[in-house]
């Protein structure tokens, strides 16, 4: 015990044995120093990634706010034009339905009144002939007035949805080269907005339009459905119909498609070959 602590001692008080102790408290004071160095390091470098993480997230934000602000200012953009574009078009099928009523229409029936006249003066050879042309000018009379009313925004206003569209699939009967019926189920709901009605009826004039001059079809049909929400509009022709996904959008198709868009209603076309075209609307009475 005694050696012990004499080697001890001896270590202690002797020069190269504090030099040796020495040199071990160095190290262990750099080893501290470098320990802390590197967790100091560390930390700064935590904090720089989080930093640019945070930098990253808080510009992909800034970027997909604008890229929104860009796609709706378009949408709005788009909606305006179409709404334009609409208030062009039903100020010009306006003044054509005017012009086809006061102008045409009392030409016409000058023409009449004249044919009538003439029938009673003529022998009985020409009479039947005077009385054909006659009965032709009426037709093409009651033709043009049921055309001006059909153009006329102002006249649909008046009439009503149900009635303007009931008098359009009268005068598909009359041209003679298509079946048409119209059903009308529920409960009649006026609309809060009476431009969004010339919008839906300027959509079935396109879808009639579309079936006489493609389609070849002898049979159309029209349902109105008055849901409780929504209106539902059906129609279907037997025509040709054609491969939606092959076909290529013309501006009927288009046309119908964006006015759908501008009244927040549902559109869905469905057509095949040989198996006739259908749209289906739902046009919901109130946007919430």
């Amino acid at each position: 015990m005694e050696n012990i602590l004499n080697t001890q001692l001896f270590s202690l008080f002797h020069p190269v044995g504090c030099i040796d102790i020495l040199q071990a408290g160095e190290r262990i004071i750099s080893t501290k120093a470098e320990r802390n160095f590197i967790i100091y390091m560390i930390v700064v470098i935590i904090v720089v990634c989080i930093l640019v993480i945070l930098f990253f997230m808080v510009y992909q934000k800034r970027k997909n706010q604008l890229l929104l602000r860009n796609v709706e200012q378009q949408k709005r953009f788009d909606e305006e034009l179409i709404k334009t574009q609409q208030e062009i078009q039903e100020e010009t099928l306006k003044q054509v339905g005017r012009e086809l009523h006061d102008n045409i229409g009392q030409m016409l029936v000058m023409s009449t009144m004249q044919m009538n006249a003439a029938a009673k003066v003529v022998g009985d050879e020409a009479k039947n002939k005077v009385n054909n042309a006659s009965e032709a000018l009426k037709a093409t009379l009651e033709e043009v007035r049921a055309l001006s009313k059909s153009l006329n925004s102002d006249v649909i206003f008046n009439l009503g949805f149900d009635a303007t569209v009931k008098n359009e699939v009268e005068r598909l009967n009359k041209t003679g080269l298509i079946e048409a019926s119209l059903s009308i189920t529920g409960e009649k709901v006026n609309f809060e907005n009476k431009k969004d009605e010339i919008i839906l009826f300027r959509i079935l004039q396109e879808f009639f339009s579309n079936t006489l001059k493609y389609a070849e079809a002898e049979t159309l049909n029209l349902t109105l459905a008055y849901n409780e929400k929504y209106l539902k509009i059906e129609v279907n022709d037997d025509g040709n119909g054609f491969n939606i996904d092959a076909a290529e959008k013309g501006s009927g198709l288009i046309n119908m498609e964006k006015r759908a868009e501008l009244i927040k209603a549902t559109y869905q076309l469905e057509s095949q070959p040989k198996k006739g075209t259908k749209i289906i609307l739902k046009y919901p009475y109130k946007i919430i």
